[in-house]
């Protein structure tokens, strides 16, 4: 009683499928996401845990008709395989075919794209308020994981959903894991929930007006499906309560739930790495040197929004710091907002957070900690072209985002010497807020002492009649750029402007007889660092060009044809000057 993966092209084909043959079909497809998975790497921990949750939901439901919305959505291969995607799952010359989230763009299956957390019951009550409207009586279902559930806009309309009064169903994946551990005294809650068998008389769902329905065994498909079967169709709203395991299926993953939240390709049978580490790097730096200051001064404290990992923060590392490490959860708000609470009670906050997921918090930033002027350290990783390349993890915004924040000092080291040098004045000396940004790519060391004045440029090369400066990650281009002009027989100076939310007056003054400037910045150029470095020089006769990427959002792109794309490679650059 074999399954062919490849005649299912859509739902409709497992509908009149045997319990044997779904159990069958719930092995067949987490074989082939392991295959996958460990020879492309992803997040492999989310995946495997819910292939039954995943079939069972297209066994009961009818999509696309009835509207179904992954939070994150990190955690939808099977439902991609099961809705007419399975060739980029068997075959790997077409691995690369679908993204790592849902997308509108392959399947009308997929209703958005997502890539952050803690916003599908939010869009269901979208969804649910329009079927509403137009008379409809689909079903309209929200997945949303435990740790997404910490979120605050997740708590926002698991609060409202029930004031719709009619159906919404929201499908509770409990697996105990964040990307690391939970944090919170929810967790505490659905703890004793799955103690109880969901049968606690404190119960925060049944209180907001649920009908609640907890599965105990959330990896076996009957019990699944009876709990959905019983949550369709209701005229209110309800919330199935399901039990699983992350990784299921695949040893290591189950051991090593944290490692294999995502992954790099692995070898399935020992979860040995198979991409070579690539020796320093700055989230290691960052760790180190933070700890050791938590280790000089108490007060220092380290905040995370959930994803310690990525900031450098390894368990070892997080039992190292104790009490002055803070894992708020998925929670980017909270974070920041709490990093205030902390500066203003005379703490030194310093929190570590993921570009794309700092956008998520910016009225935090600006409201609480910036109109407050208060000193609180916000150290930005995966900035810039460098760092995740997926349409919902884009982290070249953030200068443009941050730097024109009031009282906000923005700086972007060029080096690990002054990431360090940065990082000690924002964490000892700064009276108000500053960011570092984290440069992307190599680690780069610097021979010469750190200027410490980082209100100034800093000129790295001298030179007369044009001039390149050059944020960050951006500064060995630049240098390229300028040893390719000198075999041309110009000498351009090249400039690390090092902070990004100010300019350097005297600086700028002593180049405006240059021929032409050009600034270069690892973000969009609306509203970067080179557009406050030509509004300044706008008045002098010398020509300013401003470098960097275009407003738009890529997807899954190439760094060197974006580069290209948007003249970029040195000798683009070495070519307009």
């Amino acid at each position: 009683m074999e399954i062919d993966l490849r005649e299912i092209h859509s739902p409709a084909d497992i509908k009149g499928m045997s319990m044997e043959r779904l159990e069958l079909l719930s092995a067949e497809l987490r074989a082939a996401l392991t295959r996958k998975l460990a020879a492309r790497g992803g997040h492999v921990g989310p995946n495997l845990g819910v292939v039954e949750a995943t079939v069972a939901l297209h066994y009961v439901f009818d999509a696309p008709k009835d509207k179904i919305v992954f939070d994150v959505s990190h955690q939808s291969y099977a439902h991609k395989m099961l809705t007419g995607r399975m060739e980029a799952f068997l075959d790997p010359s077409r691995y690369g075919d679908v993204t790592g989230y849902t997308c509108p763009r392959e399947s009308e299956y997929d209703l958005f794209e997502v890539g952050h957390t803690s916003t599908s019951i939010a869009l269901a009550t979208g969804l649910a308020k329009a079927r509403d409207l137009a008379g409809g009586k689909e079903n309209v279902v929200a997945f949303i994981g435990d740790a997404s559930l910490g979120g605050g806009m997740a708590l926002e309309a698991l609060n409202y959903a029930p004031e719709l009064g009619s159906n919404i169903i929201v499908i509770l994946n409990d697996n105990q894991m964040s990307i690391a551990e939970n944090h919170g005294e929810l967790y505490n809650h659905l703890a004793e929930l799955r103690k109880t068998n969901g049968t606690a008389e404190n119960n925060i769902f049944r209180a907001l007006g649920y009908e609640y329905i907890y599965v105990e065994e959330g990896n076996d498909l009957r019990s699944l499906i009876r709990a959905y079967s019983e949550a369709r169709g209701q005229n209110r709203a309800v919330l199935v309560h399901i039990n699983t395991m992350k990784g299921m299926g695949l040893p290591c993953a189950e051991a090593h739930k944290e490692q294999f939240h995502y992954n790099a390709p692995f070898d399935p049978k020992t979860g040995a790495n198979l991409v070579m580490a690539q020796g320093e790097s700055y989230q290691e730096i960052f760790a180190h040197h933070l700890l050791s200051k938590m280790r000089d001064n108490g007060s220092v404290v380290g905040l995370t929004a959930g994803t310690p990992g990525a900031i450098g923060w390894g368990p070892e590392m997080r039992e190292a710091a104790g009490k002055q490490f803070v894992d708020v959860g998925i929670a980017e708000q909270d974070c920041v907002t709490m990093a205030a609470g902390l500066a203003r009670g005379g703490a030194r906050p310093v929190v570590g957070v993921v570009s794309t997921f700092l956008q998520r918090a910016y009225d935090q930033l600006s409201h609480d900690v910036a109109i407050n002027n208060l000193p609180a350290t916000f150290v930005v990783f995966y900035g810039g072209m460098f760092g995740m390349n997926d349409m919902t993890h884009l982290g070249f915004f953030d200068i443009a985002m941050v730097s024109n924040i009031p009282n906000i000092t923005y700086l972007a080291p060029a080096s690990a010497e002054e990431y360090l040098a940065m990082l000690d004045y924002a964490v000892d000396s700064a009276a108000g807020p500053v960011v570092v940004r984290t440069p992307g790519g190599a680690v780069r060391h610097q021979s010469t002492p750190v200027n410490t004045d980082f209100s100034k440029y800093e000129v790295v090369e001298q030179g007369a009649e044009v001039a390149i400066i050059a944020e960050g990650s951006f500064l060995p281009t630049a240098l390229k750029a300028a040893e390719i002009l000198r075999g041309k027989g110009v000498a351009p100076a090249v400039i690390n402007p090092r902070v990004l939310s100010s300019v350097d007056a005297g600086c700028l003054d002593a180049l405006k007889g240059y021929r032409h400037v050009i600034t270069i910045e690892d973000g969009i150029v609306d509203g970067g660092f080179g557009q406050k470095v030509a509004a300044y020089l706008g008045d002098a006769p010398v020509k300013v060009t401003c470098l960097g990427l275009k407003k738009e959002f890529l997807d899954r792109f190439i760094v060197a044809d974006v580069l290209i794309a948007n003249g970029l490679t040195p000798e683009q650059i070495a070519e307009i000057a």
